[in-house]
């Protein structure tokens, strides 16, 4: 099943539509789906498709003769090129006749092991590009490979790229397409559990409860997802021990570098090493308070929600789950869900406040989103704002959360206003958002100010 990803296929079809040379990049990390992807936009084009392997450039050669001279004549044989540079011109003269597609998935692979890779590519190009109607399609799961050794200024292939696309996980809502018979709320916690990681999602079983989801993955020592955060570490970095202990410490509730040093036991100049990678995985996240570019106050998250459910709830529970123990374990994990979800309603409902504007339809046009949290000189306490978003100097919105059973209350909305004052905007637009509904208190003050948005999660996600 394939959904999503209309934008990307447009740009890829308006390049392919060209019918001259063009070359795009696709990178993103790993289950994110750039193979399903390519395999979708090829469909019937004609197109040579090679994925790289962890080998010797002998190996990778072999391959790569095999798909050229299959798609050529249509008959597989043990025949080789005697050089990726041949085999390359070889489809670069092909294509001076036709509109033709060559997609090396896994590039980095091919290019570890044929280290003069690049540089051919790059002859080439310069040398076919006015000629021929190849269309090249350079893929890679291993972004910092993808960013050093392709996109970046000093890479051979710099300025020879046409287009370059970062494969994200699907948002909220196009996670719901994968989750059609679920409840409403059980979208919700099928996403806080897995994200938007189409191979996760592939794991879910729209048929089935979160808690028996949860139990056919999570807790199932012979699933797919079961030891995946270990297995995605091992193949992405050198030392998968220290990111696992710094992930394990952020994931139990350390979230200031001190805290995370302190907990692994490395000096921070080390531990900040291992996160800055972890930030370009996107597995962890760095905020600082909403409006302060640079503060001392920086804490770090778990982003992906997959990563967050395993180390909160998986990893701790290993040995029982091993045993066969899944019922006893989600005993365990059920009543924590609800807090669990607070941060993934937060997201859900930014990701609401970015469409609202792209529409056109949200009364403040921001230009990001974030959290704050500081000092209030008024109440004297330390104090939290779940989403703001600033206009201008003199137009900002405020945002609460609650992913709560109960209605939220005009309680909710007061402190809001409060919080809201610690700010010097003349223009002020606040939200709140609910999982259950408001009481008519809550809606009556409300309308009462005007400016007050009440949106209530089934909103979200219709």
């Amino acid at each position: 099943m394939f959904i999503g990803r209309e934008r990307e296929l447009n740009v890829l079809e308006n390049l392919y539509a060209s019918d001259k040379f063009e070359f795009a990049v696709i990178y993103g990390r790993r289950r994110v789906g750039k193979t399903a992807l390519i395999n979708q936009f090829i469909g019937n084009k004609k197109a040579v498709y090679f994925m790289g392997v962890e080998s010797n450039a002998k190996q990778n050669l072999e391959n790569f003769s095999k798909s050229i001279i299959e798609y050529s004549s249509g008959i597989e044989t043990e025949t080789s090129f005697l050089s990726f540079q041949a085999a390359l011109e070889y489809l670069f003269k092909l294509a001076e006749k036709e509109r033709l597609i060559l997609a090396i998935d896994e590039y980095p692979y091919v290019a570890r092991s044929s280290k003069s890779l690049a540089s051919t590519l790059q002859l080439l190009i310069d040398k076919y590009k006015d000629s021929s109607k190849l269309m090249l399609i350079l893929c890679g799961s291993s972004m910092s490979y993808m960013e050093d050794h392709v996109l970046a200024y000093k890479a051979p292939l710099y300025g020879r790229r046409t287009a370059q696309m970062k494969i994200l996980p699907f948002d909220f809502e196009e996670t719901c397409h994968y989750l059609k018979r679920l409840s409403e709320e059980d979208k919700a916690l099928i996403y806080g559990i897995v994200g938007g990681t189409p191979q996760y999602l592939l794991q879910m079983d729209d048929r089935l409860s979160v808690e028996d989801n949860i139990k056919n993955t999570f807790l199932n020592p012979i699933s797919f997802l079961y030891e995946e955060p270990v297995n995605l570490l091992k193949q992405e970095v050198r030392e998968p021990a220290i990111y696992t202990a710094i992930i394990t410490a952020i994931a139990s509730g350390a979230s200031r570098m001190s805290e995370i040093s302190g907990k692994v036991g490395e000096d921070t100049n080390v531990c900040s090493i291992y996160i800055k990678n972890l930030i370009s995985l996107g597995i962890v996240q760095k905020e600082t308070p909403y409006g302060e570019k640079v503060s001392r106050k920086s804490v770090y998250s778990i982003e992906d929600n997959m990563f967050r459910f395993w180390y909160r709830f998986v990893l701790d529970n290993n040995s029982v789950i091993a045993r066969g123990a899944a019922d006893m374990v989600y005993k365990r994990i059920e009543p924590k869900l609800s807090e669990y979800m607070g941060k993934v309603f937060e997201d859900i409902c930014k990701q609401y406040l970015w469409k609202q504007l792209l529409i056109g339809k949200c009364p403040v046009e921001f230009t990001s989103l974030g959290r704050w949290w500081g000092n209030d000189h008024i109440e004297k306490c330390q104090a939290e704002i779940d989403i703001m978003g600033e206009q201008d100097k003199d137009t900002a919105l405020f945002a609460e959360c609650k992913w709560t059973n109960e209605k939220v209350d005009v309680g909710v909305l007061e402190t809001l206003v409060k919080r809201s004052s610690l700010f010097f905007y003349n223009n002020k637009h606040l939200y709140l958002f609910a999982k259950s509904g408001f009481t008519k208190g809550c809606i009556d003050e409300a309308n009462k100010r005007g400016n007050v948005t009440l949106v209530s999660y089934n909103d979200i996600v219709v």
